[in-house]
């Protein structure tokens, strides 16, 4: 059995024996009296050495004592490959190929907390082969913008949907002996001016959207470690920020491990110390030296630098350190997580449009591939973190695979994607295929790609983005396909009207101009080591599509909240594109002090979350906005009918039971959805709001009777005025289905 596992149900037993369980932070606490006997033996210069970087991916020990290194592993869709001790230049490994995992937009559409727990569990198993001691994963912010870099990295609009996979992402990992450390927190939705942008809310909006996906994973998962955003929120720099470190993380959720900043995320020594941070990732220029001066003029205490030891020693003794000899003696890369990646990706393709024309018949024998996202492996590219896949199976792999003897697959480009790769030093960016993502459809390319269509039975149009336009670093300045596809698209469908659009991305994309002409819709995802054959599964009719949108698909970027209040971008400008200005040669030379003051002396970019608590769905079906594919949206080859819903509330919960039938002639999944709208309130609520869901599996012809709880804690409000959670008393109308937008059955409960 896994050492960390025996220590987890010790910890139980222990605490049975005194009276009761122990919550899942306060486990990390029965190692207390060690820690201090350690801490007592140690210098002030071995406890300060705790607090900073040791290499770009590890933290000091203290190795007189036997305390190991703390070990970190880039993810959160996969355990990046090993990089130089600083830098994260390729250290040249031939065992440090990983899985690559969908990424978190597939995950979230997928809409399984099972799923999201297998995922948690592979990516900790692979850690563990590695000999990391902690994930910088899951990432869980709230989608709030169409366009954001990190969209495909995160996972949903929705606080509901993204802390119940958050969740159990966490308990798979840490159940594997792999600490997560969950991020970015908190309020991180945008990439432009991420450095130093000041994200303004209010109370009631910050609880009940942007904390929920780490409150359920810190509180119910015992997340052991967090990892503050770049940005600032209400004024404060998220790594010195008093109100969301210290009243709400370890005050309000009791939360016992230790903090670590984002990559160069640390401001100040006494900010950092005296308001929540515990590691500055990387390098030593605030929580070295300046901590022993600061103690001895008095400013800090060396108390405060024991708790925060004592902090990550709760983490550092809960996760058993792997020996040197031990880690790296195999492929990072395991057979039964690349399984679990192939079950991911096969749940989490979402069928948004069909005309009958999938799943493909029988008779079709010529098949023409367009498109280059067709051809385009996605395990890495852009910037931010990759994965060194042991392989990847593209969709045009996937379908030839597939398709077998006595059917013709052709394949031609279509168009030209814009990628880049990062050149030979780690802070430079060079352009590969260096065009303009709204350059036009290339002649050439178009008429070999009618040409091919033409003479097919079937054509399958690649289209989407790419980790380059998708990206850390950068939020898209728009939403729309790239490269020509909207003018593609339409001479294709002009020549062969059997066509099936397939969409690659990590984001929603606009398809006012697309959708007209595609009789089918898939959206694929960037879905991980095995996205290929999943794709093909679904596309033959193997399985039966089965993903829901996680995020709303808008008719024009203009309806989406965020914009119709323009609130983003920056309508004053500030800041500039920071990016872009960190990769100035004069900046690059600059220490990272000099960088600080650089970053401080530019005019200060805010964004103002005036939208509130209307993120997403709840925007548009308050103001009565028709997206182009609602959230939760996701057909199947069958017909899914509810029937028999009852609903009763009673002290801690409402329930509701319904019976679900699949009509249809093939097994397939169905994701039911509970939303909740206030009859009658004096308080503000969105139209409705989802409160649960579950992921149903049915045979052909088969029913079940199915159980959805709400919580009555997840009914709360954050009443502004008492700063505390209040539940409003009355009527509720509970509003089942298949979608936000495909209600089935209602029903009324009184609380």
């Amino acid at each position: 059995m896994n050492k960390h596992i025996v220590f987890l149900t010790s910890a139980l037993l222990v605490a049975s024996a005194c009276g009761g369980p122990m919550s899942p932070q306060d486990r990390l606490t029965v190692n207390d009296e060690k820690i201090n006997a350690l801490i007592a033996q140690m210098t002030l210069e071995e406890k300060v050495n705790m607090l900073h970087s040791k290499t770009n991916m590890s933290s000091a020990g203290v190795e007189r004592l036997g305390i190991a290194d703390m070990n970190y592993a880039d993810g959160p869709f996969g355990i990046r490959e090993e990089g130089q001790p600083n830098g994260f230049m390729s250290a040249g490994w031939t065992l440090d190929s990983a899985t690559y995992f969908p990424t978190g937009s597939a995950l979230a559409a997928t809409w399984s907390e099972e799923l999201a727990y297998k995922y948690g569990s592979g990516m900790g198993k692979e850690a563990r082969l590695r000999g990391k001691d902690v994930i910088l994963g899951p990432a869980v912010n709230i989608q709030r913008l169409p366009v954001g870099g990190r969209t495909y990295e995160y996972l949903s609009e929705d606080p509901i949907l993204s802390a119940a996979l958050a969740l159990e992402y966490t308990k798979g990992c840490q159940d594997q002996g792999t600490a997560v450390c969950i991020k970015h927190f908190a309020v991180n939705n945008q990439e432009t001016n991420r450095g130093s942008v000041d994200a303004q809310l209010d109370e009631r909006t910050l609880r009940e959207i942007y904390l929920k996906p780490f409150e359920r994973a810190i509180i119910e998962g015992g997340a052991m470690s967090v990892m503050p955003a770049y940005n600032k929120v209400n004024g404060d720099y998220c790594s010195e920020n008093e109100h969301l470190l210290n009243e709400i993380l370890r005050g309000e959720w009791g939360f016992k491990g230790f903090t670590v900043s984002d990559w160069g995320g640390t401001h100040s020594t006494m900010g950092a110390m005296l308001h929540g941070l515990n590691v500055q990732m990387t390098g030593s220029n605030y929580l070295g030296q300046p901590v022993i001066d600061s103690i001895a003029t008095g400013a800090l205490t060396e108390d405060l630098v024991d708790e925060k030891v004592r902090q990550i020693l709760r983490v550092r003794m809960a996760i058993e350190a792997v020996p040197e000899g031990v880690a790296n003696t195999v492929m990072t890369s395991q057979p039964e997580c690349q399984a679990i990646a192939r079950e991911v990706a096969e749940k989490s393709i979402v069928l948004l449009k069909n005309e009958d024309i999938l799943p493909i018949k029988a008779d079709v024998k010529k098949i023409a591939v367009i498109g280059q996202n067709a051809v385009l492996k996605t395990q890495s590219g852009g910037m931010g973190a990759g994965v060194k896949a042991l392989y990847e199976i593209t969709p045009l792999e996937g379908i030839r695979r597939r398709a077998g003897e006595g059917v013709e697959v052709s394949y031609a480009p279509g168009y030209k994607a814009t990628a880049f790769r990062w050149g030979p030093a780690p802070a430079e960016l060079a352009p590969l295929e260096a065009r303009s993502n709204d350059e036009p459809a290339d002649p050439a390319l178009v008429a070999e790609a009618v040409a091919l269509a033409k003479d097919a039975d079937l054509v399958l149009f690649f289209g989407g983005t790419s980790k380059s336009i998708e990206t850390e670093g950068s939020d898209r300045k728009n939403i729309d396909l790239p490269c020509g596809q909207n003018e593609l698209v339409k001479v294709l469908y002009a020549a062969n009207r059997n066509l099936v659009t397939v969409l690659i991305s990590g984001g929603p994309t606009d398809l006012r101009f697309l959708e007209p002409v595609s009789p089918a819709i898939v959206q694929g995802w960037w879905n991980g080591t095995e996205g290929g054959t999943a794709l093909a599964e679904v596309l033959f009719g193997d399985i039966a599509p089965s993903g829901k949108l996680p995020f709303t698909f808008p008719r024009k970027l203009e309806d989406s909240p965020a914009y119709a209040m323009g609130n983003f971008p920056d309508p004053n400008g500030a800041g500039g594109d920071l990016f872009s200005l960190m990769f100035r040669p004069d900046v690059l030379k600059m220490s990272p002090e000099e960088r600080q003051k650089f970053i401080d002396s530019l005019p200060k970019p805010v964004s103002k979350y005036t939208e509130r608590f209307y993120v997403g769905y709840r925007w548009f079906d308050t103001k009565g906005i028709e997206p182009m594919y609602a959230f939760g949206h996701g057909l199947s080859y069958v017909v899914f009918s509810y029937h028999d819903m009852k609903a009763k509330a009673g002290k801690d919960a409402v329930t509701v039971t319904f019976t679900l039938k699949n009509e249809g002639e093939m097994p397939a999944d169905e994701v039911a959805q509970l939303y909740v709208h206030r009859e009658d309130s004096q308080v503000e609520w969105p139209m409705k709001e989802l409160k649960a869901f579950k992921r149903v599996s049915l045979n052909a012809g088969e029913s079940k009777t199915v159980t959805l709880t709400i919580p009555m804690k997840e009914l709360r409000y954050w009443d502004e005025a008492a700063n505390a959670w209040a539940l409003e008393h009355g009527d509720l109308e509970l509003l089942l289905g298949g979608a936000s937008d495909d209600i089935q059955l209602a029903a009324h409960v009184n609380i």
